[in-house]
């Protein structure tokens, strides 16, 4: 048992370690082909491109290592029952898991490393690639003319040629508009010219047989006036200065961070904040509308079965408005009109104001009944002051509604914005237990492949991870958009598949070998290849 064990451990590293090289090659050579031409020709420095592609193995590194455990794990159990060795190993009494629990351990490490990564290394790689495009984004590209083609990377400077040969410094048909001082500016025109180095930071231009027209701002006996100047020339020496056209790194923390380059202790703390701002919001509000003449009876249960001291930050804004009743008015002294108390019942008698009032008397009738302390109240108005109390509830009626739908639109945006770093933060932990999914189910599909070669192990590894994938990425879209709840979005993947491994290792553990569809189906694809 322990030499079988040994040899099962023993044959996992040569194809994890050649899976993990040849995806990350190929994640690499992607990386390169979209990337690459905005990296050439800006005169970047080697060191800077190496780690700007440093930086970017951290994302592929996630991508890598769960599919090259689905592929090693297939790759060991399909030799497994190719050499017959499970089939004396099951005829020995040897379970399945048995065999297999050493596998299952290893990927339980496997998966601890991805967790520590995924939430420490990949956000400060994420991070710091973040700020390095956004300087190699800055940069100007390096100086270099094209014929016919004005090329202003240089500042103050508009440069163009007929003719600029690849092979040589030799230029024809010169024409430079020279802004860089503002009080002359000069347009420049060479039948020849020639490029040669000036310094480190510095560019000579070295022009033939041309004109210099200029146009200067002079002060003459106080007043300022312009003149234009015509030179003509033989030689003439023009220095460029390149200096703005050098690497500058900024510094590293003017990048603001989002929830891909956030570590995930500082996404939960700012999740907390977001919730408790969210609450205190809510709390706010009912305290306004407490002061507008509604109480809080009964406390809103939100979907899940929280109370709205514990869960208030889920509960929606709606519910807590609809939960609110009107308080009745406290009753006046007869013949001591208070026009609060008469604002308060217009408020009651027209709450929605979404239609317009065709008369007080009209609304009053429909709205309060005879008996009723608001319709002694109105009652006791003429009908200008009646209209007037009216008019007043109206306005502040909308003023409330319109205040009530800012504070919905807030706690929308602050609730989807903490939604997004949930579904970031299970997706971190998400892909690293992958690894231990995809030996549940690499296991019995191991099995099952026989003398099936690399080339089904590789088709059976890329449609379960190409399925992993797109549920995934899907779950992540419907999360963000609030049609599912984070952890729903993000563990759905690893549950069907998880689901189905479980059913496969069990069906492969009780059923004879002549039952099972998976090794039917593979000897039929095998006969018709």
């Amino acid at each position: 048992m322990k030499l079988l064990h040994r040899h099962i451990l023993k044959s996992l590293p040569g194809p994890f370690l050649a899976a993990f090289g040849t995806l990350l090659f190929l994640l690499l050579m992607q990386f390169l082909i979209n990337y690459l031409p905005e990296l050439v020709g800006r005169g970047l420095p080697l060191l800077v491109i190496a780690e700007l592609i440093t930086y970017s193995l951290a994302y592929m590194v996630v991508l890598a290592v769960p599919m090259a455990v689905l592929v090693a794990t297939l790759l060991v159990f399909a030799r497994l029952a190719e050499t017959q060795a499970y089939a004396v190993a099951k005829s020995a009494g040897i379970s399945l898991l048995g065999l297999g629990w050493p596998v299952l351990i290893v990927a339980v490490f496997v998966s601890g490393g991805m967790m520590y990564f995924n939430n420490v290394v990949l956000p400060e790689a994420n991070y710091r690639m973040k700020g390095l495009w956004q300087d190699i984004r800055q940069k100007k590209p390096g100086f270099e003319l094209e014929s016919g083609v004005f090329y202003d990377g240089i500042q103050g400077y508009a440069i163009r040629v007929a003719h600029a040969p690849a092979e040589s410094n030799a230029l024809r048909e010169v024409l430079v508009f020279d802004d860089s001082d503002a009080g002359q500016r000069a347009t420049i025109t060479a039948e020849r010219g020639e490029l040669e180095a000036g310094g480190t930071d510095a560019l000579v231009m070295l022009l033939s047989d041309g004109e210099i027209h200029r146009l200067s701002s002079i002060r003459d006996e106080g007043e300022r006036t312009q003149r234009y100047e015509r030179i003509a020339f033989k030689q003439h020496r023009l220095r460029l200065d390149l200096s703005d056209l050098g690497w500058e790194r900024s510094d590293a923390e003017r990048t603001t961070r989002s929830d891909r380059t956030m570590q995930t202790s500082q996404m939960i703390r700012l999740v907390d904040s977001l919730d408790a701002n969210a609450a205190s919001r809510i709390a706010e509000l009912r305290t306004q509308l407490g002061a507008l003449g509604w109480r809080d009876d009964d406390r809103p249960q939100s979907q899940s079965g929280r109370s709205d001291s514990t869960g208030a930050a889920d509960d929606d804004l709606e519910q807590v408005i609809g939960a609110m009743q009107p308080i009745q008015p406290v009753k006046r002294n007869a013949g001591n009109v208070d026009i609060a108390q008469a604002l308060l019942a217009a408020q009651q008698a027209d709450s929605s104001a979404s239609t317009p009032l065709a008369s007080a008397d009209s609304v009053a009738a429909d709205s309060v009944s005879d008996d009723s302390p608001q319709r002694a109240v109105l009652a006791s108005l003429d009908p200008i002051d009646r209209r007037a109390v009216y008019d007043l509830a109206a306005q502040r009626m909308r003023t409330v509604k319109s205040t009530l739908d800012g504070a919905q639109n807030s706690l929308d945006w602050e609730r989807q914005r903490a939604d997004r770093y949930r579904v970031e933060i299970y997706k971190k932990f998400s892909m690293a237990v992958a690894c231990i999914i995809f030996v549940l189910i690499g296991i019995p599909l191991g099995l099952s492949v026989r003398r099936g070669g690399l080339g089904v192990v590789g088709v059976l590894a890329v449609g379960i991870f190409l399925f992993y994938w797109v549920t995934l990425v899907q779950g992540e879209k419907l999360a963000d958009r609030g049609l599912l709840e984070p952890w729903v979005g993000m563990w759905a993947a690893n549950v069907l598949i998880g689901s189905l491994g479980l059913y496969l290792l069990r069906r492969e553990s009780l059923d004879p070998a002549s039952r099972d569809p998976l090794k039917r189906l593979f000897a039929r694809f095998r006969r018709s290849a």
